[in-house]
């Protein structure tokens, strides 16, 4: 609300306490919070992407080609280690921490939280979906829309 002078008729350009002022800090403060959300997505998706290529190819190398051939118990051997399955698992975990937190951030429905934890199973569907994950996310974070 602006106050008028009464000598002058002029007014003092002030505005009511809370209007912009506080939707450009909560603007600014949720921009912080999606870019945050969205860097960690990002890494996450690229090192799950690649442990699942890794252990893509152990499986491959493994019981497609039998690199190692098999032990005394008829088993398969590991090529790489068995620590790749471990490994992918745990960082899937991860993943799926990072995925939700964008999700809940961003407000997106719920068919594109399923699509997003799907990429971490699917080989280079993480790649592939990281790439639009971040140019529809950052197209909303520079337009304001939350």
């Amino acid at each position: 609300m602006s106050e008028t002078n009464d000598v002058t008729g002029t007014t003092t350009g002030q505005t009511e306490v809370g209007t912009q002022p506080a939707d450009d800090a909560q603007t600014a403060a949720w921009r912080r919070k999606a870019t945050g959300a969205l860097k960690r997505y990002r890494v996450m998706a690229w090192v799950t992407g690649t442990m699942l290529l890794l252990l893509c190819l152990e499986i491959v190398l493994k019981y497609g080609f039998h690199v190692n051939g098999y032990d005394a118990a008829g088993h398969a051997k590991p090529v790489i280690g068995n620590w790749v399955a471990i490994a992918h698992g745990w960082i899937y975990v991860v993943y799926l921490v990072t995925v939700v937190d964008l999700w809940s951030t961003m407000r997106w429905k719920l068919g594109r939280l399923a699509t997003l934890a799907a990429a971490g199973v699917v080989p280079v569907m993480s790649f592939v979906l990281e790439r639009k994950a971040h140019a529809q996310a950052v197209a909303r974070i520079e337009s304001g829309a939350r």
